[in-house]
């Protein structure tokens, strides 16, 4: 049988098949992203399950002039291939090639870039009105998000708001959250085929029309037969429809494998004018039964072997625990002590590992779904009542419960205790998960205390610190740290209470004084053992807290060293060089008014951060180095601060 995909290259290659070969090139699909994200990892499973309807939407559709927009866009692998990137998709996540996400620098077909989950309806809905202000109602503009991100609050939002713009949009709903049952058998398909077709929606219009005395406003003879059908299709597939409720045309469920019915589904579709949504089930990691079976561990599984599924393990050598471990275990340990500690994540329980602390005590964690802004309110109400919140969520992702934060926390100075999850740079994710922000958005609210642990005691010591914090009613509490394992291999230590806003001199020195906020002091650390050889001497600080500042050991620095080097894996615009620097322009500003305007010399500052711009994708070497947090660059700095002194 002649091989289709290698004929494919772009949507219109597609369009010239017929229909009947679909499901040939939809496992040719299907294999081809295996054994490329075999060897080149990324998230598998969730493309795995719409490559069908990833055919099907393209074949029927005139993308890019249609608009189509995948929520998250982790899926969106098969969509990749057939839009012009099959023979870069080698690259895809690896540093200068293409990214694992949308773009719209990358590609026209890319109409809205995503990351973040939930955010589609809202694009396509403006999308859609922007059309509709153009005149062009015949532009088709299509939304698919999945069961799980439909979930997050802005998805209701858009949702709600849709239905009274009178807009030409289509929002996919991707379930892959039950395998498909009886209720995708003949009758749904059935069904489908019926409430799909030009023929019935013609005639349904005439009944609207009819019925309405043709002032297109409801009545109760249509709220009536509206109802009646709500409750037949309520009945028919186990429950009320929310989608009908709310005032959109609802179609489904289909077969999201089945891509011949999708196609014929989505060309009557495509003629219906109006807000639809059509409710597909499929499987995610369709194709491959290890990745049908573990679903979760097939999400983003490394490599594998893709005959069988089977996980390639790495070395086997011991290494440090990852963060995440290290404070699933440690809260464990609080856990047992105190039966008001409770954990809470937006729908990161395995990432984080609090899956560590469910195992035990399940009634006390709390995975509250792709709801950041509800899990910091929801954590902010259990401390009202004498709980202690540990609110677990990554970096980036706390981006979206910024307001929250502010108004519901620490504006009312609720103790709950944040430990940011992927801070610093994240690697192969990119730009849209990197968490380079959260020092600088946290850094300018009052009330917080905001700490980064140099290695995994001292994260220990700092869950400790926050918990003895939070029992006493003190102010919330920020931990943050990043991906990847930490430094230690014995890292199981006794955890001790630190003193709030007070830092660690590693290192005494001269002349050079390097402040360093978090991990990084590590690197920092191995480049002072190499630069000693030298007689290259300088003195190293580990802040520990960037709110409130050791401003106490500071001013004693001012006397010893003359060039300053601040070393933080956040922005370089707002985190601990801006708040150095602030330091040290409101000291001079002070001293100059007691010196009765006599000249004062501050230190000379340098820094060491993540640079004022978007960070790509990539290995974490390739990006270290770009950004300057290699050994190399870290000693390069150095000795140039070296000279300057």
């Amino acid at each position: 049988m002649k091989k289709l995909l290698s004929d494919i290259e772009t949507v219109e290659d597609l369009r010239k098949l017929p229909v009947n070969q679909l499901p040939q090139l939809c496992e040719e699909l299907r294999q081809y992203i295996i054994e490329q994200t075999a060897q080149h990892p990324g998230h598998l499973g969730s493309s795995l399950g719409v490559v069908e309807l990833t055919v099907a939407i393209h074949y029927v559709f005139d993308t890019p002039d249609d608009k189509l927009i995948w929520d998250v866009g982790h899926q969106a692998y098969c969509h990749k291939i057939l839009t012009g990137r099959k023979e870069q998709f080698c690259t895809n996540r690896c540093y200068g090639g293409i990214s694992g996400f949308p773009r719209r620098d990358e590609s026209e077909y890319d109409a809205f870039g995503t990351g973040h989950s939930s955010t589609s309806i809202s694009a396509v809905l403006g999308m859609a009105l922007a059309a509709k202000m153009e005149g062009n109602m015949k532009r088709n503009h299509i939304a698919v998000i999945g069961d799980g991100a439909i979930g997050g609050g802005m998805a209701f939002e858009a949702m709600n708001q849709a239905p009274y713009r009178d807009v030409n949009m289509l929002v996919i709903l991707n379930d892959n959250k039950i395998s498909i049952d009886k209720s995708t058998g003949a009758m749904s398909k059935y069904l489908l085929s019926i409430t799909a077709s030009p023929t019935y929606n013609r005639m349904k219009n005439r009944l609207w029309n009819f019925f309405t005395f043709r002032t297109n406003h409801p009545n109760r003879v249509t709220n009536f037969f509206s109802k009646m059908g709500n409750s037949m299709k309520g009945w028919l597939f186990g429950g009320s429809n929310w989608f009908q409720s709310l005032g959109y045309r609802y179609f489904g469920p289909a077969d999201g494998h089945d891509v011949i019915n999708l196609v014929k589904a989505l060309k009557g579709l495509k003629k219906l004018p109006g807000q639809k949504v059509l409710h597909v089930l499929t499987i995610k990691g369709k194709g491959l039964e290890a990745a049908e079976q573990n679903q979760t561990k097939y999400h983003a599984p490394g490599k594998f072997d893709p005959d069988t599924g089977e996980i390639i393990a790495a070395e086997t050598k011991q290494q440090p625990p990852k963060y995440q471990d290290v404070f699933g275990n440690t809260i464990l340990e609080l856990a047992r002590e105190d039966e008001k500690i409770v954990g809470i994540t937006p729908a990161m329980a395995t990432g984080c590992s609090l899956t560590i602390m469910d195992a035990v005590y399940p009634e006390r964690v709390f995975d509250v779904g792709i709801a950041e802004q509800h899990a910091v309110t929801f954590s902010a109400g259990l401390a009202t009542e004498g709980y202690i919140p540990f609110c677990n969520i990554y970096s980036s992702f706390l981006q979206r419960g910024y307001d929250q934060v502010i108004h519901d926390v620490a504006l009312q100075k609720l103790p709950v205790i944040f430990c940011i999850d992927r801070a610093g740079l994240v690697g192969e994710d990119g730009s849209t998960h990197q968490g380079a922000f959260d020092l600088a958005f946290l850094r300018c609210i009052p009330d917080l205390i905001i700490a980064s642990p140099l290695n995994e005691h001292e994260l220990r010591n700092m869950m400790v610190t926050a918990y003895q914090n939070a029992k006493n009613q003190g102010l919330p509490f920020v931990i943050r740290y990043p991906r990847g394992r930490g430094v230690l291999l014995d890292w199981h230590n006794e955890p001790q209470v630190l003193p709030i806003g007070k830092g660690q001199l590693l290192q005494k020195g001269e002349k050079v004084l390097l402040l360093t906020l978090g991990p990084l002091g590590n690197a920092v650390s191995h480049v002072l053992e190499t630069l000693a050889k030298e007689g290259i001497h300088p003195g190293h600080f580990d802040v520990k807290f960037l709110k409130p500042l050791d401003e106490s050991a500071l001013e004693e620095f001012t006397k010893q060293y003359s060039v300053w080097i601040t070393v933080e894996d956040g922005t370089e615009k707002g985190g601990l060089f801006s708040e150095i620097a602030e330091f040290l322009a409101c000291r001079d500003a002070l001293q100059h008014v007691s010196t009765n305007g006599s000249d004062f010399h501050h230190p000379q500052l340098l820094h060491i951060a993540i640079p004022d711009e978007f960070i790509t994708h990539g290995d974490i070497p390739n990006l270290y180095k770009k950004v300057g947090f290699d050994n190399d660059s870290i000693e390069k700095t150095i000795r140039q601060a070296w000279e300057m002194a």
